[in-house]
């Protein structure tokens, strides 16, 4: 688990993905608009790894405090994912009760909120579907075409991705009107922030009910619209890339480039070691495909010491070599020392 001056930075595995080029489509889309209702009583989760089972347990504290939800239908492909989902939820449940931040009865009730299914019809009659799969366009397209045709038509469909094109994915879909982006923050139990994603297509109201339901279950919603990175990635990689090409060009040490950025802007860790912490490669995946998207945007650029290090499998914690050493989790010295 990382620090808490940490998370409120940044996920620990690094949940940033390049963004794939919008294409053009030419599917009939859905006009109904959606439920007028204040709140969404039936909430269905997608996928039940790191970010969803921590969404799903997040809906559920407040849904069994407030009654927000009657229900909340989480669903996986299979029962092994399904089972490591639940079991990942009660082991954080019953660490709250050990440590008496939750009663037995209250982590009760939390459980006793969430239906774990592989049935994906289960989530036919949601009003809310917030999706948290694999960063991978084309089965998230895939997965939203096949949910527009299979849920009612009221239902709003909200895509956990960090990075990757909310448009895209509302296209997909057939009903983008009704789509938006919750980037949530792992880990999800902890991190206040969600990015809230709107396209060109989204309906004001339907953007607006979704902001209202990021706050009903405690967290505090930030408006962006679909743009690579949203707000917190956007600003985030290209600081790293600007640190890297300081190194690279000889201008500073890694040691100094990130001493300058803890002590002199009051960063938790400078940026050389948060890029080895999240994986070289992850970096560099997400700019390379920055770079090829949007090849006039000037803040996207790839140094090619980035590429090396890569290339030799110096991924950074990971490997145990970056711009620091490293053993396991713990740091040690900058390589360039």
């Amino acid at each position: 688990m990382l620090s808490s001056s940490l998370t409120r930075w940044v996920s620990r595995n690094g949940y940033i993905k390049a963004l794939v080029v919008q294409p053009s489509f030419s599917r009939q889309f859905s006009s109904t608009p959606a439920v007028n209702s204040s709140d969404f009583d039936k909430l269905g989760i997608i996928g039940l790894g790191l970010m969803g089972h921590g969404i799903a347990q997040t809906a559920a504290t407040a849904a069994a405090k407030t009654g927000l939800h009657s229900s909340i239908i989480a669903y996986e492909t299979d029962d092994t994912f399904l089972d490591r989902g639940r079991d990942r939820i009660q082991k954080s449940v019953d660490r709250l009760v050990s440590k008496e931040r939750l009663s037995s009865a209250d982590a009760d009730a939390l459980m006793n909120k969430i239906t774990f299914t592989t049935d994906r019809d289960a989530l036919n009659d949601t009003d809310l579907i917030v999706e948290a799969i694999i960063e991978n366009m084309e089965l998230k397209k895939s997965l939203y075409s096949e949910l527009g045709e299979q849920c009612k038509p009221e239902t709003i469909f909200a895509s956990n991705t960090s990075s990757l094109s909310i448009t895209q994915m509302a296209m997909a879909s057939g009903r983008p009107q009704n789509f938006v982006g919750v980037h949530f923050f792992n880990p999800v139990q902890l991190m206040k922030l969600v990015e809230i994603v709107r396209t060109d297509h989204t309906d004001e109201a339907v953007f607006d009910k979704t902001l209202d339901w990021v706050e009903k279950i405690g967290k505090v919603g930030v408006r962006c619209r679909d743009t690579p990175g949203f707000i917190v990635n956007r600003l985030l990689v290209p600081n790293l890339v600007q640190a890297i090409l300081l190194v690279e060009r000889g201008d500073a040490s890694t040691k100094d480039v990130d001493l300058s950025m803890q002590l002199g802007a009051g960063h938790p860790m400078g940026p050389l070691h948060l890029a080895d912490y999240i994986g070289l490669d992850t970096c560099l995946f997400i700019m390379e495909g920055w770079v090829k998207d949007f090849p006039n945007e000037r803040a996207f650029e790839v140094p090619e010491i980035l590429r090396k290090k890569v290339e030799e499998n110096e991924l950074g914690r990971k490997t145990g070599k970056g711009f620091y050493h490293w053993n396991g989790e713990k740091r040690g010295d900058p390589v360039d020392r």
